[in-house]
């Protein structure tokens, strides 16, 4: 039983009749379905979370479609897998015309990578299918997201997942033949999330455990059997939160060695590198801040690396930011400055700002007193000017403690000698 196809790849289905889920996209009255059975799709980008069938819907209008149809895997595929495409169709001349390309996790692709399919699908020589679990607006370069339409898939509800479970005991060859009864199905839901193939993993999981052939699944038995079984690095569920926040912790700690471990953990299991550049980036202000301006330019230019030149080579990028921030002097005195500010404002609402700050764009603003006594720091000594900016019920509230470290030991003297002991600094 081993050998066979897993049953999520069994139970793909290959007809419109037979795909669960997205109504409100392939029902038989929606207008995705029937610009499809029209056969005069427009590029396109599916846009939900894993599992939801974004690639079965790209293969079912494969099969509805009588055009050249192309299949490339953003995680493994490159700019010379693309051009290679475009070649070949281009070369097949009226026979390989109106092809579609559907690229998977079209997120992961750099934008050099993106600019390259432009010219084929502004030329009409390809038709882009692409797939992604991103919001297509940050993930996809604005040239490449004009030229489609997006479509929204929605993570399964329970009657979804409950018609997927019915249908494998109604047509799979291997579980039809046993006696499945779902006693409990609130672990199964549960540990799925609304992922359609995560739900079938488990499902079948949970069956072989058994080795009965007649088998009564509880919650019990469903916790038991995923807890005995595993995976390395699920990137979808608990284990993806324990490992990103170990990551961080560990940079927070500056163990650039505990560090490197998660991070590496996390490329081994296919995380997304702008899922891992991001969290950096919020590291580098949350943990770091001005104890090391220099660990956010570091963290912005990671990210910008990691979106130019893709993978797997963008790892050697997050792995030198990883070690930079890891080893950098910390201070959290930003980020709870702001927490403390966004406190105050929720307790105090919306107090009025000092009339001398305010903009006076209007004779009527100026009669009023806007912007009057403002005192112009750059007309005074050192650039500054000893003035109320805080509105006036909050005269003298200190927000910013600077931290324990050289840079802002700086900080504190500067203000210090600018602000006498007005905040105690």
């Amino acid at each position: 039983m081993n050998s066979k196809q897993p049953l999520a790849e069994r139970m793909r289905p290959k007809t419109f009749d037979d795909y669960v889920g997205q109504e409100h996209l392939t029902g038989k009255e929606a207008i995705l379905r029937k610009v499809i059975e029209r056969g005069n799709i427009p590029s396109m980008i599916l846009w939900g979370p894993p599992g939801v069938g974004k690639t079965t819907l790209a293969t079912i209008i494969s099969n509805t479609l009588n055009r050249p149809f192309h299949t490339l895997s953003a995680i493994n595929s490159g700019v010379k897998d693309v051009r290679e495409v475009i070649s070949r169709v281009g070369k097949a001349g009226m026979f390989g015309g109106n092809a579609v390309l559907f690229i998977d996790e079209i997120h992961r692709f750099s934008k050099s990578q993106q600019d390259s399919l432009l010219g084929a699908v502004e030329k009409g020589v390809i038709t882009l299918i692409g797939a992604t679990t991103e919001n297509p607006s940050f993930e996809v370069i604005p040239a490449l997201l004009s030229r489609s339409q997006v479509y929204v898939l929605n993570a399964f509800t329970k009657e979804h997942m409950r018609r997927l479970i019915a249908q494998v005991m109604e047509r799979d060859e291997y579980f039809k033949l046993k006696k499945i009864e779902v006693l409990e199905e609130e672990a199964l839901f549960r540990l799925s999330g609304g992922d359609g193939r995560k739900l079938l993993n488990v499902f079948e999981l949970v069956v072989e455990s058994a080795e009965a052939e007649h088998v009564q699944i509880t919650n019990d038995m469903v916790n038991e059997a995923v807890q005995s079984n595993l995976t390395a690095y699920d990137k979808g569920g608990e284990l993806h939160y324990d490992i990103i926040s170990a990551y961080i912790k560990s940079i927070r700690g500056s163990d650039p060695n505990a560090a490197l471990y998660y991070l590496a953990r996390m490329i081994e299991g296919g995380e997304d590198p702008k899922f891992i550049a991001r969290r950096l980036l919020i590291s580098a202000s949350e943990d770091i801040g001005n104890a090391n301006p220099t660990a956010l330019v570091m963290a912005n230019n990671a990210f910008t690396a990691v979106e130019r030149i893709g993978w797997p080579e963008g790892r050697i990028v997050l792995a030198q930011a990883t070690v930079y921030l890891a080893s950098s002097a910390k201070s959290n005195a930003s980020y709870a400055a702001i927490g403390m500010a966004q406190s105050v404002v929720k307790e105090t609402g919306n107090l009025s700002v000092p009339l001398h700050l305010r903009n006076a764009p209007t004779k009527l603003m100026k009669d009023l007193g806007y912007g009057k006594e403002y005192n112009y720091s750059h007309a005074n000594a050192g650039n500054f000017a000893a003035q109320e900016y805080l509105p006036e019920e909050l005269k003298g509230t200190k927000f910013y403690e600077p931290g324990d470290n050289a840079r802002e030991k700086n900080l504190r003297q500067f203000l210090k000698e600018k602000w006498g002991g007005k905040y105690g600094y």
